[in-house]
């Protein structure tokens, strides 16, 4: 985990919180974070998955854009790529959308 992202604890033995509970039955053992800032809102997703654990990746929802971010130890460098609001909703839909090529109406 890099040094610019904060972690929760969750014991073993229980969760922390009602919403804890919900989400660890929802997802699983799963970590992230969630902190809303005065522009924007951070979630910060951990990787505790196999042996070849990736980076956190940190997404910053802002107002009128998205960045994801993530560091890269081959470069000593952070990663970041920007959505726009309209690439966000492409992405949504196409994480439930069969191989194919699409083109989504947008309400005017």
């Amino acid at each position: 985990m890099n040094g610019s992202s904060r972690r929760f604890s969750i014991g073993s033995t229980g969760c922390a919180g009602a919403i804890e509970c919900r989400a660890r039955e929802a997802y699983g053992a799963a970590m992230f974070s969630i902190e809303h800032d005065f522009d924007a809102t951070v979630i910060t997703l951990v990787d505790e998955g196999a042996p070849h654990l990736q980076e956190d990746v940190v997404i910053n929802a802002f107002e009128d854009c998205v960045t994801v971010e993530q560091f890269d130890p081959r470069r000593d460098a952070m990663s970041r790529i920007t959505l726009s609001r309209a690439q966000l909703s492409d992405l949504a839909a196409a994480l439930d959308l069969p191989e194919g090529v699409y083109r989504l109406r947008r309400p005017r």
